[in-house]
């Protein structure tokens, strides 16, 4: 009995060092991909999430060549219409839904957008799985 629990608890600690947590790249000032640190310009958890949002949001549709399907419909759905609420309504939605299917993303709580002089930003506050983070872009 004692050499089963044993075995147990080897095979528990080495499944326990193997849980994947969500690996980002730093993105510097101007929103690029940092270089030249090595594992310092790795970030983890929930920060990496917040990025991995950013990067979702800001990615257009058929922008990246290994698939053309994925991005924000930005132009094909949000650019050219007016700033009427039921525009902004679809352009929150199309948002949401990026957010919802970013890795390690749980649920969102909070959601605001501004539509200021042509300009749209959005803040939220989404749950993960390393934690709780604010969005803002």
């Amino acid at each position: 009995m004692g050499k089963h629990f044993k075995r147990f608890k080897v095979f528990f600690y080495l499944i326990k060092r193997w849980v994947v947590t969500l690996k980002y790249r730093i993105l510097d000032a101007d929103g690029d991909y940092s270089f030249g640190k090595g594992q310092q310009n790795l970030t983890y958890g929930s920060y990496a999430v917040s990025q991995a949002i950013k990067t979702r949001v800001s990615h257009l549709k058929g922008e990246w060549w290994e698939d053309t399907s994925d991005g924000l419909a930005l132009f094909e759905s949000i650019l050219g219409q007016s700033g009427i609420s039921d525009n902004l309504t679809i352009a929150d939605a199309l948002i949401k839904e990026r957010i919802m299917s970013t890795t390690d993303v749980t649920s969102l709580e909070d959601f605001s957008s501004t539509y200021e002089n042509r300009s749209y930003s959005f803040t939220c506050t989404v749950n993960t799985k390393y934690g709780s983070t604010t969005v803002s872009v």
